[in-house]
């Protein structure tokens, strides 16, 4: 083969013997050539069979066709179950075609399936999640998923897939499992959970002895105590100590054990039954209470806000949104009220 070019998300060509040969997915292979109903034909029954048929021409000549399969891993059930537990919303995005990826969404069991996903689509999905207020986290191992795995909040890639998803990664798998994207959640949970608590250590012990250091309980409560600055030295070093042993109890803590997994919802059932979504508008120029009463009005106006909360000494409108609602059309309605929107979360 000469002159060979790999098409992402599309298939290869190359010349053999002079010849233009071309090998990849229905959607693409039709854009060069007209394929006859019969290779139509196989290649449906073939993706209703989870399967993904590749076909492959010389000029206009249909070569043959090659069905190529994944098979689900024995854990990935387990893990979707898992990320489910935790509250999280598992999308399929893919480059197969609708029928294969539907079967294996299904042996799966995700919540939304987005198929016939060229590279840069996918990373506009990925953008478009974003714009409805989630944080993203994206999972993948091939050429395909690199620009989504840039573009996502986290981007998580496997230790056996390519070596350009694990550039744009920023987490990589090392055990080539889907067990350790929940594990890795799991233990970032914790982990911000131990930050919390060794501040919350940190300026108990200042709280408590910066004033008693300095007499003030003396000058308050009349309570006479005299702390030598050796005794403060190992208060201190007290603080330090706890802080350091209950940041070490994360080496105890089981990032497999799905048991105590606490769900962190993004999105919540509104007293009609329907989905209630939380965000905030941040906004400049808002002065005084008639400010956030022209902005609440503005926005509460606007098809799919239920209310707003607005405060223009935070400079911020907190939102519940029935239903998603574009970020320009939120912009527009303040910018309207000459208030200027400087980021919606």
């Amino acid at each position: 083969v000469s002159d060979f070019v790999s098409l992402p998300g599309n298939g290869v060509r190359g010349s053999i013997y002079g010849e233009l040969v071309n090998g990849g997915s229905i959607k693409y292979i039709n854009s060069i050539v007209e394929l006859d109903e019969n290779s139509l034909e196989i290649s449906n029954s073939l993706s209703k069979q989870g399967k993904t048929p590749l076909v492959f021409t010389k000029g206009q000549e249909v070569l043959g066709i090659i069905a190529v399969s994944d098979e689900v891993k024995s854990d990935s059930n387990e893990v979707i179950k898992q990320l489910k537990d935790m509250g999280i919303k598992v999308v399929m995005l893919t480059g197969d075609n609708e029928n294969t990826s539907r079967e294996i969404g299904k042996l799966a069991g995700v919540d939304e399936i987005i198929a016939g996903l060229l590279p840069g689509e996918k990373q506009a999905e990925v953008r478009r999640m974003q714009n409805k207020g989630y944080t993203v986290a994206m999972v993948g191992d091939g050429i395909n998923d690199a620009p989504a795995l840039t573009t996502a909040d986290t981007g998580i890639a496997i230790s056996a897939g390519t070596d350009v998803a694990i550039d744009a990664a920023d987490v990589v798998l090392m055990k080539s499992s889907l067990l350790d994207v929940a594990a890795a959640i799991r233990l970032s949970r914790y982990t911000l959970i131990n930050i919390k608590e060794n501040l919350f250590w940190a300026f108990f012990y200042n709280v408590i002895c910066i004033p008693l250091a300095i007499g003030l309980y003396q000058v308050l409560f009349n309570w006479y105590f005299e702390m030598s600055p050796m005794l403060g030295a190992a208060m201190m070093s007290l603080s330090s100590f706890t802080v350091c042993l209950n940041a070490l109890r994360i080496n105890l803590f089981d990032i497999y054990d799905s048991s105590r997994d606490k769900k962190i919802e993004s999105v919540e059932e509104n007293s009609k039954g329907g989905i209630l979504m939380k965000r905030t508008v941040y906004i400049d120029g808002m002065m005084c209470v008639h400010c956030e009463n022209s902005v609440k009005k503005a926005l509460e106006n606007i098809d799919g806000i239920i209310s707003a909360d607005v405060s223009h000494a935070k400079g911020t409108a907190e939102i519940e949104l029935s239903h998603p609602v574009d970020d320009e059309i939120i912009k527009k309605a303040i910018e309207d009220k000459d208030y200027f929107v400087t980021r919606i979360v």
